[in-house]
């Protein structure tokens, strides 16, 4: 009988031996959760055994039990690494539908079709929001994949620009003709990026010329009876002129009073339709400079509009601590894509490890409740951080010491039965 005593503790000791390992070798996996192995003394006794004189029958592992406390966080430079302070598993799906699998392993990316997933390829799961950000689904049924988007809004023409300018009234008014080649044939440039109807951007140059004054005999200026005093602006879209009235190539004239107050135009110019080189549709274009004005300091550009639009791509990725990820555009758009699912469970211990850093509910468990962080039990979601193992190197090893003496003892208890039974066996001889 105590052999079979000493064998259950040599069982135990080696099952203590491979969870201790199993820790160790799991040291530096993100997300792990390691695990005691408990046991259990055994006794054989019935309703007549007097319970004075009962003898245990030796020990079995009665749990493998896991330890859900938190690992420590690592910050990192991705915005998709993602990390769950408190009480939560990151939910994800397989892309043949399988069933969900739940993980504190965070370090997402994002797959040849946008969606994000995780290093095993599972997508992670999110609850959609509306353009506000508020869920307008829960539960498991209301779950999707995260995919992102490429593009983001549709193209807008140009029809429009606004500019509000300073021209310097020290200026001196070239001596030469206008030609964009030559920089000594004007005073001033501004350079706009506009749009044609697919959203490829144009640049719109406007050249600012100072109107010379009329010369007397001596060639003089003469000033004007009222002060005023007039420029010059000549428009091109990249290297095409934009013409008025018909295709007149003659220059837009903006006039000031003494003061240096705009008189003229006193609405926006439009221009003729013009085709740019970019597309086979022609559009219109008008440049309003209300508020525009000359006075004593130097060139300057107040305020600069436009109301074309491209088409946004992707450019940025942001995760808040309530899940809510939001994707930024190069347009200068955002949307707000969905908030990162957070599964909870009753009983955390009887999740069932499936490995690759996977966890998947048991009738132990229970069904997850699915949610959002910092609501209620869940916790705050944490982006650019990983959380890394719970395991602690030093605590290990000791249970290993402890754990390898445990074997030596119930080994030397099997070696002592061996010599007692030896001993009866010589006793005949």
């Amino acid at each position: 009988m105590s052999f079979y005593t000493s064998l259950s503790g040599l069982q135990a000791s080696q099952t203590d031996l491979a969870v201790i390992s199993h820790n160790v070798a799991n040291v530096a996996t993100n997300g792990f959760k390691k695990s005691d192995a408990q046991f259990t003394d055994v006794m054989a006794a019935s309703f007549a055994t007097d319970p004075t004189k009962q003898v245990g029958s030796g020990v079995m592992v009665k749990a493998n039990r896991q330890q859900f406390k938190e690992g420590n966080y690592n910050t990192t430079a991705n915005a998709l690494d993602l990390a769950i302070q408190g009480d939560g598993f990151f939910a994800v799906q397989s892309p043949g539908k399988g069933p969900l699998q739940y993980t504190r392993n965070g370090a997402f990316q994002v797959d040849q079709q946008n969606y994000v997933t995780d290093v095993n390829g599972g997508r992670l799961q999110v609850i959609p929001v509306d353009v506000d950000g508020n869920p307008t689904a829960t539960g498991l049924d209301g779950l999707t994949s995260l995919q992102l988007p490429a593009t983001s809004g549709q193209p807008v023409a140009t029809k429009k620009v606004s500019m509000d300018l300073n021209l310097s009234s020290t200026t001196v008014a070239p001596t030469i003709a206008f030609n964009r080649s030559n920089m000594g044939s004007y005073n001033n440039t501004t350079q706009t990026k506009i749009y044609d109807t697919s959203g490829n951007a144009m640049t719109l140059t406007n050249y600012y010329v100072r109107k010379p004054l009329e010369k007397d005999a001596q060639g003089n200026d003469i000033p004007t009876a009222d002060g005023s005093s007039a420029w010059l602006v000549y428009s091109f879209v990249d290297d095409q002129q934009l013409t008025t009235n018909g295709g007149s190539t003659n220059p837009v004239q903006l006039t000031f009073d003494a003061n240096g107050n705009m008189t003229a135009p006193t609405k926006a110019v439009a221009f003729d339709s013009f085709t740019p080189h970019t597309s086979t549709t022609a559009q219109p274009l008008s440049i309003d400079y209300t508020g525009t004005s000359q006075a004593g300091s130097i060139f300057s550009v107040a305020s600069r509009t436009q109301d074309g639009k491209a088409i946004g791509t992707l450019s940025g990725l942001s995760v808040g601590n309530d899940g809510l990820i939001t994707a930024s555009f190069s347009n200068g758009e955002t949307a707000k894509l969905g908030k990162v699912a957070l599964a909870d469970f009753v009983n955390m211990p009887g999740l069932r490890q499936q490995g690759d850093s996977y966890w998947q509910a048991t009738g132990l468990s229970g069904n997850p409740v699915i949610g959002t962080a910092n609501q209620g039990s869940y916790g705050a979601i944490r982006s650019s951080t990983l959380e890394g193992s719970n395991v602690d190197i030093t605590e290990e090893l000791v249970s290993l010491i402890s754990a390898q003496r445990n074997f030596q003892a119930n080994a030397k208890a099997l070696d002592t039965a061996n010599q007692i039974s030896q001993a009866i066996f010589n006793i005949r001889s």
